[in-house]
C-alpha cells in the first residue's frame, strides 16, 4: 500500500516517486521538515520545505481516504450487501465525497417513510412500476391496499411507492454526482438581508451583500468569507440557486426516458421530490461548505505568507531603543531596552491633554532617558494617540535631539502578550502597559524573537483569521513558525523558550531545559554541550544542532549553518583553501571547482555547496537582506495628505483584494489590487509582501470614514495606461 500511496502522491504533485519515497522514509524515521530540507538534499533531490510539506499533506489525505474506504467496505460487508460493482466503484472513488455517496444507501438511519412502505410490502409494486406497464397499473395498485399495514386506500399505496422511489433516487451516487457537478458549474451564490435584522448591522458592514448574486465559480474568496461571517452573525441568509427545470429534465430523461403513462408519472414525481427534499438541500449544504473551505484554505495561505514575512522583517541591531506605548487617560508608558533587548528603566508621562496633562515634565523625562542611556530610536506604538505621540517626539527631535529618530511600530498583539502568563513571568513587577512598551521596543529590535511570544492571530495580518478553521489555522501557523525560525537560526545563549520550541527537533520540555541549563551553568561554549541538557537525546541533537548558533563559542563553525555531522568536511575544505571562515575566505572558496571537489571528497554536491556558502558567511542572518523600518523625524496627519502626493510606506498586510500600507498617519491606506502594478495581477503577493518598503501616491482621502486610497502606480503612468 505504501508504494501505491507514494505513487499517487507523486502523480498528484508531479514529483518523481523516488523523491517522494525518500521523503516518506525520512519522515517515518522521525526527521523534521526543516532538517530534511536543509541537510538531506541528496536523498530528496533538493526538494524545498514547501514541497516536502506538500508530500506530507497529500500522503495524509490519501491515507485518510483509504482508511474511510476500508471502514465503508467493512460496514457494507456486515450487511451482506457487498458486490463486485460496489467494489469497483469504491476502488475508483477519488475523494471522500464520492465514498460517502456510495455508502449513503447503506448508512444506518432512522425509520423513514420509505422504510415503512417497504415493511408494508410495497417493494413488489415498486418493481412493477419500474417495468412501465402499458395499462392495468391502477388495478395492481388496488390489490396492495391493506388496512392492517396502514394502506387504507389507493392514495396510501401510491404515497408509499412514491416514498420508496424518492429515497432510492435521493441516495443514488451517480445522480448526486451529476447534480453536484451541474450545480457547481451553473449555480449562483445568493445573499439577502434577513428580515428584521437591520439592527444587527447598524454600520452596514454587510451592505454590499444585502442583495448579492454571483456565479459559484466567480465569487471571490473575500466575498465568501464576508458573507459567511454575515450569515454567522444573523445578518444575511445565503443560498445556492440553480436552474431546477434543467435538473428535473435530466432526472426524467435518466429515469423515465421515452416512457409515458402512469408509471412514468409516478417516477417523474418521485424524482422531482427526491431533488427538492434530499438531493438539492444536501448538495447546497455541501457546496456552501466547500466554498467556505476553499476560501478559508486560501485565506490561511495568505495569513501564513503574511506571517512569514512579518517574522522575517529585518532586525534593527545595535540600537538602544525607547519603547513608547501611547495613552491619554492613564498616560503614555515608556521603557528603555539595551542593544540586546534587556529592560533598563521605565516611566510614565502625560504629554497629551488629560487629567494629568504635563507636557513640560513629559518632555524632560524623554530627554533625560535618551541622554542617560544613549537612546538612538524611539519605537512608538500605532494605537490610540499614536499621531499625537509622534508629533510630541517630532517636536523634541526638531528642538532638542536632532540625532534621534522614531519609528511607528505596529503594536497589534502587544496588549495580548502584556496580559499573558508569559509576560507576567518575565516582568512580574511591571504593569500591563509597561510590559507593552517593552514589547514595542523589542519588536523593533528583533521582530521574530518578540512576535513569537504572541498569538499569531493577534498580530494584524491576514483577513477573517478569527473565522477560519482552528485546526488548519494552527497547522499553518506551526509550519510558518518552524520554517522562519529555522531559516534564520537561533542564538543558543539568548533565545527564549518560546523561540527555542520552534527549532527543529526540540519540544517545550527540552526548550525549557536548555534555558535552565544555561541559567545554572552559564552560556554554552559549544554545540556538543547541548548533549548535557536533560532529555535532549541523540535524535533531538541531530535535528536541532545545525539551527542553533553560538556567536562567541570555541568553534567558529558553531556560528554557521554547517551541521556538526559535516564539520570534518568543512575543516577539509578550509585546509584545501588555506583559509578561515569569513568574508575574507570568499575569494579562495569561490575558486574551488565544487563538482570536482565533491567527487574527490565523496560527498554530495548540494551539501558541499551549502558548507562553502556557510563558511563564507558565519553568523549570517537572512533577515538582514530584508527591508528595514522607516526612520522618521517629522510627522504626517490626515489633513496633510493631498491627492497625488508621493509618500514612502511599509506594507502592513496583504489580502486578496490589495495591500494595506502604513504611511505614517494613524490609519493604513489601501492599495487596491488594480493599483498595485500597471499589469493585471491575480494575487497581490506577486507584487508585495508584508514588511516591504514601497512608494505610493495618494488617490483619495475620506476624513469622515478615516479611509485612505493609495496607488503604487505613479499618476503619470496611470494616465498613460
Amino acid at each position: 500500500m505504501t508504494n501505491e500511496l507514494n505513487s499517487k502522491v507523486a502523480q498528484t504533485l508531479d514529483i518523481p516517486q523516488k523523491k517522494v519515497d525518500a521523503v516518506q522514509e525520512l519522515l517515518a524515521d522521525g526527521n523534521t521538515v526543516p532538517f530534511i530540507a536543509r541537510y538531506r538534499k541528496e536523498a530528496t533531490g533538493n526538494l524545498d520545505e514547501v514541497q516536502i510539506r506538500d508530500i506530507q499533506t497529500m500522503a495524509k489525505k490519501f491515507e485518510d481516504l483509504n482508511a474511510r474506504k476500508a471502514t465503508v467496505e467493512k460496514a457494507i460487508k456486515e450487511q451482506n450487501a457487498w458486490t463486485p460493482t460496489l467494489e469497483k466503484a469504491l476502488a475508483s472513488a477519488e475523494n471522500l465525497q464520492a465514498v460517502e455517496d456510495i455508502y449513503l444507501p447503506y448508512k444506518q438511519k432512522r425509520r423513514t417513510k420509505a422504510t415503512i412502505a417497504k415493511e408494508a410490502g410495497l417493494m413488489p409494486l415498486a418493481k412493477i412500476v419500474q417495468m412501465f406497464p402499458a395499462d392495468g397499473l391502477s388495478d395492481k395498485i388496488t390489490t396492495f391496499i391493506n388496512p392492517e399495514k396502514g394502506l387504507t386506500n389507493e392514495k396510501d399505496v401510491r404515497d408509499g411507492v412514491h416514498e420508496i422511489f424518492a429515497e432510492v433516487i435521493g441516495e443514488n451516487a451517480g445522480i448526486r454526482d451529476w447534480v453536484r457537478k451541474y450545480t457547481e458549474k451553473n449555480g449562483h451564490l445568493t445573499a439577502k438581508l434577513k428580515r428584521g435584522t437591520d439592527e444587527k448591522d447598524p454600520q452596514q458592514v454587510y451592505k454590499l451583500y444585502y442583495e448579492f448574486d454571483g456565479p459559484l465559480q466567480q465569487v471571490a474568496n473575500h466575498q465568501i468569507l464576508a458573507m459567511h461571517r454575515g450569515e454567522k452573525e444573523g445578518v444575511l441568509s445565503l443560498a445556492i440557486s440553480v436552474d431546477q427545470d434543467a435538473i428535473e429534465r435530466y432526472l426524467k430523461f435518466r429515469l423515465v426516458g421515452q416512457h409515458t403513462g402512469e408509471a412514468a408519472d409516478i417516477l417523474t414525481a418521485a424524482a422531482n421530490d427526491a431533488y427538492k427534499r434530499f438531493i438539492g438541500p444536501a448538495i447546497e449544504r455541501e457546496l456552501k461548505k466547500n466554498l467556505f473551505e476553499r476560501a478559508a484554505g486560501e485565506a490561511i495561505k495568505v495569513f501564513g505568507e503574511n506571517l512569514y514575512h512579518l517574522l522575517m522583517a529585518a532586525p534593527l541591531k545595535g540600537n538602544v531603543v525607547l519603547g513608547f506605548d501611547p495613552g491619554i487617560r492613564t498616560g503614555s508608558k515608556l521603557a528603555v531596552v539595551d542593544e540586546n533587548g534587556k529592560f533598563l528603566e521605565k516611566s510614565v508621562i502625560y504629554p497629551h491633554k488629560a487629567s494629568k496633562y504635563d507636557p513640560v515634565g513629559a518632555k524632560k523625562t524623554v530627554i533625560d532617558l535618551v541622554k542617560k542611556y544613549h537612546v538612538s530610536i524611539v519605537a512608538i506604538g500605532n494605537g490610540t494617540a499614536s499621531r499625537e505621540s509622534q508629533q510630541f517626539i517630532a517636536d523634541i527631535i526638531k528642538n532638542d535631539l536632532p540625532d534621534l529618530k522614531y519609528v511607528v511600530v505596529n503594536e497589534a498583539g502587544a496588549s495580548v502578550y502584556s496580559a499573558s502568563d508569559l509576560a507576567r513571568e518575565e516582568f512580574p513587577d511591571l504593569q500591563v502597559e509597561q510590559r507593552s512598551a517593552i514589547s514595542i521596543a523589542r519588536r523593533l529590535q528583533d521582530p521574530m524573537a518578540e512576535l513569537i511570544k504572541i498569538d499569531p492571530q493577534a498580530v494584524g495580518v491576514g483577513q477573517y483569521q478569527h473565522d477560519l478553521p482552528e485546526k488548519e489555522m494552527n497547522q499553518e501557523v506551526d509550519a510558518v513558525l518552524e520554517t522562519a525560525v529555522n531559516q534564520v537560526g537561533v542564538n543558543l545563549n539568548t533565545a527564549s523558550p518560546q523561540l527555542l520550541v520552534h527549532v527543529a527537533g526540540l519540544n517545550n520540555t527540552i526548550a525549557h531545559n536548555i534555558v535552565t541549563y544555561r541559567d545554572e551553568n552559564g552560556p554554552f561554549s559549544s554545540r556538543t554541550e547541548l548533549k548535557k541538557v536533560p532529555k535532549l537525546g541523540n535524535k533531538a541533537f541531530e535535528q536541532s544542532a545545525g539551527f542553533l548558533r553560538i556567536p562567541d563559542g570555541k568553534n567558529i563553525l558553531d556560528n554557521t549553518d554547517v551541521h556538526p555531522e559535516s564539520y570534518k568536511l568543512a575543516k577539509t575544505v578550509l585546509e584545501m583553501t588555506n583559509t578561515k571562515p569569513g568574508v575574507a575566505a570568499k575569494s579562495k572558496l569561490d575558486q574551488l571547482n565544487l563538482k570536482q571537489t565533491a567527487q574527490q571528497l565523496d560527498v554530495g554536491l548540494p551539501t558541499l555547496e551549502d558548507v562553502v556558502e556557510s563558511l563564507e558567511h558565519p553568523g549570517r542572518d537572512l533577515r538582514d537582506a530584508e527591508p528595514g523600518a522607516i526612520l522618521r523625524s517629522d510627522v504626517l496627519t490626515l489633513d496633510d495628505l493631498k491627492v497625488g502626493m508621493q509618500l514612502q510606506g511599509t506594507v502592513r498586510n496583504v489580502v486578496d483584494f490589495g495591500a494595506f500600507v502604513d504611511i505614517g498617519v494613524h490609519e493604513d491606506g489601501l492599495v487596491h489590487i488594480s493599483r498595485l502594478a500597471k499589469r493585471r495581477i491575480r494575487d497581490p503577493h506577486q507584487v508585495v509582501a508584508v514588511g516591504d518598503i514601497v512608494d505610493v501616491w495618494v488617490v483619495s482621502v475620506d476624513k469622515q470614514r478615516q479611509r485612505i486610497e493609495l496607488s503604487m502606480i505613479a499618476p503619470q503612468e496611470d494616465k498613460e495606461a
